[in-house]
């Protein structure tokens, strides 16, 4: 049985339900039965079902694109948090080397702390600029009209 006789089936079943239970006489009831399953079968004649579709699909690619913007925003973000916890790392390598080592190793290890926040920086600058290109791309690519497709 195809998903369209199921839901016709159904759908006739509850509306003859929700008459039967009405309170009329039995002649008036079959009537509205009768008129009702008329207007739900026009209606279902109505539904184009290949439009229906392509819009479902559409939803679905949109919703997956939404998700993969937002893993590259988290992706941003936990780059933020861990350039933060390197750089603290940095300092304390600084801090222990200024205090225990010799000038030469506190020379390097300020060295090594400039060049991670470098390194750093331009991480999270490349990130932002790859957002801001699918940014860019995702508000100049035009939306997909649903094709029409007379087949049913």
């Amino acid at each position: 049985m195809s998903k369209k006789h199921g839901f016709l089936k159904g759908a006739m079943v509850g509306v003859g339900l929700g008459l039967l239970f009405a309170p009329k006489k039995g002649t008036e009831t079959r009537e509205d039965l009768k008129k009702k399953t008329n207007e739900l079968i026009d209606k279902i004649k109505e539904i184009d079902y290949v439009e229906v579709k392509n819009n479902l699909l559409e939803k679905v690619e949109d919703i997956k694109k939404e998700l993969q913007d937002l893993d590259k925003e988290k992706a941003i973000e936990i780059a933020k948090n861990k350039a933060v916890q390197i750089e603290k790392k940095a300092e304390e390598l600084l801090l222990i080397a200024k205090e225990k080592a010799t000038p030469m190793i506190e020379k390097t290890a300020l060295e090594v702390k400039e060049k991670t926040i470098v390194v750093l920086k331009e991480v999270i600058h490349r990130l932002e600029k790859e957002e801001v290109k699918a940014e860019v791309k995702k508000s100049d690519t035009p939306k997909k009209s649903p094709k029409k497709n007379n087949k049913k």
